[in-house]
C-alpha cells in the first residue's frame, strides 16, 4: 500500500529498530548447564496451601495426582456438602403458639440470627414474606409472613391433564403463616431487646426491612459480612463464598429458589417448604459462620475494630438510609432546562468550529472531524477507530479551540444526565426522599462508599457542579442543612503518625499548612508566597500522601520532571521524619505482608514484593496511603458513633444524613442549631486523639451548598 510504503520510507530506522527488538537471538552464551534448567516437581503442599488461599479451585484439582498424598483441600472441593447431605433440623412456624415456644426459648441465648425473605433488593420497597431465626447450630426457624392485602392461604392449581375445568377445581389451599400483625405482637419485643445479640449477613438490609414493618433491632449487631470484609478486605464477603471457604458447603442459589429466566416464580409463589429450606439454611450457616468468623477475629486481633467501630456502624448507617435525603425538584427540573439551553449553545459552537454538523457523541463521527477534517494529532486508536475519550481530549486541549468546547459540551451533558435528570426519578413515592446505600465492605482503606445512587460522588470542584448541592434541603418547615467537615485530616493524620516535628509544629501554631510548606521548599517567608506557590505546595502536600513520583508531580505542576525532583528532595529535607516513615512503611510492607490503620484495620499488599516494577510501585503507593486514609475512615466512623449515640440520649430530632468521606451533613431544627454544632464539633474532634489539633468547620443554611 502507498500509504504503509511512505511510511516505512519515513521511519526507516525504527522499523529497522523494531524487528531488532522482536528478535530472539539464539547466539548468548550460556553457562547455565541445561541439566540446571529441568523442570522440577513442585512444592505441592506450598501449592495446595498457596491456592487454597487465592481460590484457586481448577488448579487445585489439576495439580492433585495419585504421586501425593491425598488432599484435604481438593477432597473437601469434591465432597462438598449442601442440604442434602449434612444434618438438619429446620422448621416451619405456622401459628402463634409455636412462634412464642421459640421467642421463650430464645431468650437464654447469647446471639439469634435473623434473615428475612422480602419481594426486593431494595429495602425501602421490599414487602416482607418470611424471618429465619438461628441459635443452636444445625436448626433453625422459618416464620412464614403473609404480606398485607394476601391471603393467609395461598391458592395453588394442580395440573388437570385430562380436563379443561376451572382454575378452582384443581386448586389446594396452602398456608403462607402469620399476619405481620401477629409477628409483630410475639417477636417485637424480643428483637427490640440488647440481649440477646443480633446476628445476620448484611444485616442492615434485614434491620431496615424490619423497621419498614414496625420491627426494631435493638443492641450492637454482629455482621459476617463486615466480619468477613475486616478479615479480608479484598477477598469475597456473600454468604456462598463464606459457606464454602469456612463450612465447606454449598447453599441453595436464589436461582434453584425461585428458577430463572422465562420459568423465575415471584417470591409468593413460590412453595412454602421450599423457601423455608432456603431462608433456614441461609440463618443457620450465619450462626456458623459467626461463631467461625469470631474467633479469626480474635486470632487476628482485630475483634476490638469491629466491636468498636464496624459493628456500632452498622445501626448509625441504617438509620442514615432509612431517614434518606430531601430534594427541590423544582430547582432540579429549572436546572436542567438551563443546562439544556447551554448543551444547545455548545453544539453551535462546536459546528462552527468543525464547519460542519455531525453528532458529537458519535466517537466515530468525531474523530473523524478532529483527526480527518481539523488534522488534530492522533492520541490513540482503538479497534474500531480514533480515540476521542476524556484522556485524549485533555492532551489535545491547547491544539484547536474546538477541544475546550468538547471538553465542557461532555461536563454539562454528564451533570445533566447523571444528577441533574436522574435524582428526581430516584425520589421514593412512599417517602418523598431519595435513600442512598452505605457500603461497609467495598474499599480497601476503610473508607465508606455510597451507591443507588452514589451520593458520595456529587460534583464539588466546578461552579454548576457545585450548584446540584442547592436541591439537596431539609424537608420540613423551620429545619436546614448543618455540614461538618473535617480541616486538612488526612495531613494531620501524616503529622501524628510521621511524629515530623515541622509538620507537627505548623498544626500546632494555626498556620496555612499549604503556605508553609511552600515557605520552606521555595525558602521565602510566609508573607511572600504566591498563589501559585501555595498551590504548587498544597499539590505536593497531598501528593506525597498518595507516594507520588517525580513524573506524577511534573504533570500536576504543568514543570519539568527536573523540576519536580527537587521539589520533592526539598520536601524531604524539610520534612525529614515524612520520609523515614514512608520509608519505614514500605519496608513493614514487604516484611509483614500489611500495613495498617492507628485502631488496627489492615490491608494486604501480596504486590508488594512484585518483580512487575509498576505493580510493585503502585503497591507501595498504597502502602503509603493507606495508613493515612484508613485511619481517617475509622476517625470519622468513630465521631458518627458518638454523635449519633449523643442526640440518642439528649433526644434531639436531628439526623444524620449524608457522609462524604471526611464531611458530615445532616438535617437539624433550626432551634436545634447551637446544641448539634457544639455535640458534632466536640465528637469529631476527640474521635481519636492526635498530636496536632483537630479543626472542623461546621456551617448551617437551607440547603447543602448554603452550609458551606
Amino acid at each position: 500500500r502507498p500509504s504503509l510504503r511512505e511510511k516505512l520510507k519515513e521511519h526507516r530506522e525504527l522499523a529497522f529498530l523494531s524487528r531488532e527488538l522482536v528478535t530472539i537471538d539464539t547466539r548468548v552464551p550460556l553457562s547455565i548447564d541445561l541439566r540446571e534448567l529441568k523442570a522440577l516437581e513442585p512444592n505441592r503442599e506450598v501449592l495446595h496451601e498457596l491456592f487454597k488461599e487465592l481460590e484457586f479451585k481448577t488448579l487445585l484439582r489439576r495439580i492433585s495426582s495419585p504421586k501425593t498424598e491425598p488432599s484435604f483441600d481438593v477432597e473437601a472441593l469434591e465432597s462438598i456438602e449442601n442440604i442434602a447431605t449434612r444434618q438438619h433440623a429446620y422448621h416451619i412456624i405456622t401459628n402463634r403458639a409455636e412462634l412464642q415456644d421459640v421467642v421463650e426459648t430464645v431468650r437464654d441465648r447469647s446471639i439469634v440470627v435473623i434473615d428475612t425473605e422480602t419481594t426486593s433488593r431494595n429495602a425501602m420497597d421490599a414487602e416482607l414474606v418470611g424471618i429465619s431465626l438461628a441459635f443452636d447450630p444445625g436448626t433453625a426457624y422459618f416464620i412464614p409472613i403473609h404480606p398485607p392485602g394476601h391471603d393467609s392461604a395461598t391458592e395453588k392449581r394442580r395440573p388437570d391433564l385430562f380436563s379443561s375445568e376451572s382454575a378452582a377445581s384443581g386448586a389446594v389451599k396452602e398456608h403462607r403463616g402469620l399476619s405481620l400483625e401477629e409477628v409483630r405482637a410475639d417477636l417485637a419485643e424480643l428483637l427490640q431487646s440488647e440481649m440477646p445479640r443480633k446476628g445476620g449477613q448484611n444485616i442492615k438490609y434485614d434491620m431496615l426491612v424490619l423497621r419498614s414493618h414496625g420491627i426494631e433491632i435493638g443492641g450492637i449487631p454482629f455482621d459476617t459480612m463486615v466480619a468477613s470484609y475486616i478479615l479480608r478486605p479484598d477477598g469475597q464477603h456473600g454468604l456462598d463464598a463464606l459457606a464454602q471457604e469456612y463450612l465447606n458447603y454449598k447453599t441453595i442459589s436464589y436461582k434453584d429458589l425461585t428458577g430463572k429466566g422465562k420459568n423465575q416464580q415471584h417470591i409468593l409463589d413460590v412453595p412454602v417448604e421450599k423457601l423455608a429450606e432456603y431462608s433456614a439454611e441461609d440463618a443457620d450457616l450465619t450462626l456458623q459462620l459467626v461463631h467461625k468468623l469470631s474467633s479469626e477475629l480474635k486470632r487476628s486481633g482485630m475483634l476490638e475494630l469491629c466491636e468498636r467501630v464496624e459493628f456500632p456502624l452498622i445501626t448509625v448507617l441504617a438509620d442514615m438510609e432509612y431517614t434518606g435525603v430531601a430534594l427541590d425538584i423544582d430547582f432540579l427540573k429549572g436546572m436542567s432546562r438551563e443546562l439544556e439551553r447551554q448543551i444547545q449553545g455548545l453544539v453551535l459552537e462546536i459546528h462552527r468550529l468543525a464547519g460542519a454538523s455531525f453528532n458529537i457523541n458519535s466517537t466515530q463521527q468525531l474523530g473523524e472531524i478532529l483527526f480527518e477534517k481539523l488534522k488534530l494529532p492522533v492520541v490513540r486508536r482503538t479497534k474500531t477507530g480514533f480515540s476521542t475519550d476524556i484522556s485524549v481530549l485533555e492532551a489535545l486541549r491547547h491544539e484547536h479551540p474546538i477541544i475546550e468546547k468538547l471538553l465542557e459540551y461532555r461536563r454539562l451533558s454528564k451533570l445533566k444526565s447523571t444528577y441533574v435528570d436522574a435524582l428526581p426519578k430516584l425520589v421514593n413515592p412512599r417517602t418523598g426522599r431519595v435513600h442512598t446505600s452505605f457500603n461497609q465492605t467495598i474499599t480497601a482503606t476503610g473508607r465508606l462508599s455510597s451507591s443507588d445512587p452514589n451520593l458520595q460522588n456529587i460534583p464539588a470542584r466546578s461552579d454548576t457542579g457545585r450548584e446540584i448541592r442547592k436541591a439537596f434541603i431539609a424537608g420540613n418547615e423551620g429545619w436546614g442543612i448543618l455540614a461538618a467537615d473535617y480541616s486538612q485530616i488526612e495531613l494531620r493524620i501524616m503529622a501524628h503518625i510521621s511524629g515530623d516535628d515541622g509538620l507537627k509544629q505548623a498544626f500546632l501554631n494555626g498556620e496555612d499548612i499549604h503556605a508553609s510548606t511552600a515557605s520552606r521548599i521555595f525558602g521565602i517567608p510566609q508573607s511572600e508566597v504566591t498563589r501559585d506557590m501555595r498551590r504548587k505546595a498544597k499539590e505536593v502536600n497531598f501528593g506525597i500522601m498518595y507516594g507520588i513520583g517525580p513524573y506524577g508531580l511534573a504533570s500536576r505542576l504543568d514543570v519539568s520532571q527536573a523540576e519536580a525532583r527537587n521539589i520533592i528532595t526539598t520536601y524531604f529535607a524539610q520534612y525529614p521524619k515524612v520520609n523515614e516513615y514512608i520509608f519505614n512503611t514500605i519496608a513493614k510492607a514487604r516484611k509483614e505482608g500489611y500495613v495498617s490503620t492507628l485502631l488496627g484495620r489492615r490491608r494486604y499488599l501480596p504486590e508488594i514484593t512484585s518483580r512487575n516494577q509498576t505493580v510493585r510501585q503502585n503497591a507501595e503507593r498504597q502502602a503509603i496511603n493507606m495508613p493515612i486514609q484508613g485511619t481517617a475512615a475509622d476517625m470519622i466512623k468513630l465521631a458518627m458513633i458518638n454523635i449519633h449515640r449523643a442526640f440518642r440520649e439528649r433526644k434531639l430530632a436531628a439526623k444524620m444524613i449524608l457522609q462524604v468521606h471526611d464531611e458530615l451533613v445532616f438535617e437539624v431544627p433550626e432551634k436545634e442549631v447551637d446544641v448539634v454544632s457544639e455535640i458534632v464539633r466536640k465528637e469529631m474532634k476527640n474521635a481519636l486523639p492526635l498530636d496536632v489539633p483537630v479543626e472542623v468547620d461546621i456551617g448551617f443554611g437551607a440547603n447543602w451548598l448554603e452550609a458551606h
